[in-house]
């Protein structure tokens, strides 16, 4: 009797372990500003991303994907919270100071959720969600951090400077400030990445890469930049960076499959938001729009409702269970990665989550149903039902567009179609008013 008893419990010790060991790892790897189609697999001619492309033609490339916000903070809390920005607490771009609140205290990020399941949690590159002692990375669910707080820093001084306020030193490593002078910030980011996914051990780790590439300052390697030369200014600089982005992300993998972890990590990748038309990316004084990143074949950027603001090129990569392969032209949002990890990872389901679990379309091509997609910028709406899309100004006005038919978003059929355009419009203000309230 006593035989039978200790082998039910040392059976019951190795499925545990087993079960342990199964569980995936997760990595989350974002860009800064990164157009739609400013990656080879997503068309450009002129950008090259070898290793990413890898990644999209092993697994699941998303062509309908969406940030929750066309700017960067209330992107990211989207993405790490699950839910809409208006819920998270962050819902324009953050200050830069060191003393910036940023997420709601009681909202419950990925890395929170994971860790108390027994993740390795960290943190590596732009975090843009609250500087103030409770807001940053290590408050927030993650064992370590290297990187830093605000919302762009010089790639090699690690400086921020980019308002009234004298520069400040932004650059900080398991909450200490530390100093890297001179040393390129996208490889400091691949380095510490490498590191921490190293000291997981047999841990399932999370860690969420967050790349400021390439946002502005436009700085890489002369080396690199060089490899660029027969492009135009604006966009040589953008090929350079994100080359090197492209770099760390296989030296990542690469790093993954010689620990013999790559075949059972969910790795997924976004840009935060569309590019950025900002005359301040120039570094010769010029004052005119931007365009060294593409947003195409949509209109708008960075800032705007328009598809180029918040349509992004958008990866899923998991060898164990997602098939290669893929090109999904389903629509999904960044509010979806939550509840897919969660699912990955066999947690229960958080209260609250404004997204659905993507696994089973991911996974067997099973879609999740129909549903309204809606986002808030600046006093304007917009909402997606299926074709159609809606975009609400501040002064009330309205648009109506049919992606289908006008992917570039120039004609407003709304004349055609009232009862639809006025349906949507009521929706979308209903939503508003349900997520400022939560």
């Amino acid at each position: 009797m006593r035989f039978c008893i200790l082998a039910f419990y040392l059976g019951a010790m190795i499925c545990s372990a087993g079960a342990e060991t199964r569980r995936p790892n997760i990595l989350i790897i974002t860009t800064d500003d990164q157009g739609y189609a400013d990656l080879s697999c997503m068309g450009s001619k002129d950008i090259r991303t070898p290793n990413l492309d890898a990644l999209a033609r092993r697994g699941a490339l998303c062509i309908a994907f969406y940030s929750n916000s066309p700017v960067c903070s209330p992107s990211r809390a989207a993405l790490l919270t699950g839910r809409y920005p208006a819920q998270t607490g962050v819902t324009s771009i953050l200050s830069s100071t060191r003393h910036t609140k940023g997420l709601r205290p009681d909202v419950p990020t990925m890395a929170s959720v994971l860790k108390e399941h027994g993740y390795n949690t960290f943190h590596c590159g732009k975090w843009h969600l609250g500087s103030a002692e409770g807001s940053r990375p290590m408050d927030r669910g993650f064992n370590r951090m290297f990187g830093f707080y605000s919302g762009c820093i010089d790639f090699y001084s690690h400086l921020y400077y980019w308002s009234s306020a004298n520069p400040t030193h932004d650059l900080w490593e398991d909450g200490k400030e530390v100093w890297h002078n001179g040393e390129y910030l996208t490889d400091l980011i691949t380095e510490k990445a490498i590191t921490a996914i190293e000291g997981s051990g047999d841990r399932p780790f999370f860690g969420y890469v967050a790349y400021n590439a390439p946002h502005y300052p436009l700085h890489a390697p002369a080396e690199v930049v060089e490899k660029f030369e027969h492009l135009p200014a604006e966009r040589r600089m953008m090929a350079a960076m994100l080359w090197v982005v492209d770099q760390g992300v296989g030296r990542i993998v690469q790093r993954l499959e010689n620990l013999g972890k790559l075949e059972n990590t969910l790795i997924f990748f976004m840009s935060d938001n569309g590019p950025s038309r900002e005359s301040r990316n120039w570094l010769d004084g010029n004052t005119s729009e931007f365009h060294g990143g593409s947003a195409e074949p949509w209109r708008g950027a960075k800032f705007t409702l328009w598809e180029g603001g918040i349509r992004v090129p958008a990866i899923f990569y998991w060898p164990a269970r997602i098939p290669e392969g893929q090109t999904i032209e389903v629509p999904m949002m960044a509010v979806d990665v939550f509840p897919t990890v969660l699912a990955a990872a066999g947690v229960n389901k958080v209260p609250g989550l404004a997204g659905v679990n993507l696994l089973p379309l991911l996974e067997s091509g099973v879609a999740p149903k129909s549903r309204d997609f809606f986002w808030e910028h600046d006093g304007e709406v917009a909402m997606r039902r299926e074709e159609w899309k809606l975009l609400l100004r501040k002064n009330g006005d309205a648009m109506l567009v049919n992606l289908k038919r006008d992917p570039g978003e120039t004609r407003d059929v709304k004349p055609e179609n009232p009862a639809l355009a006025q349906e949507m419009k009521e929706r979308a203000l209903e939503w508003r008013a349900a997520v400022a309230q939560d």
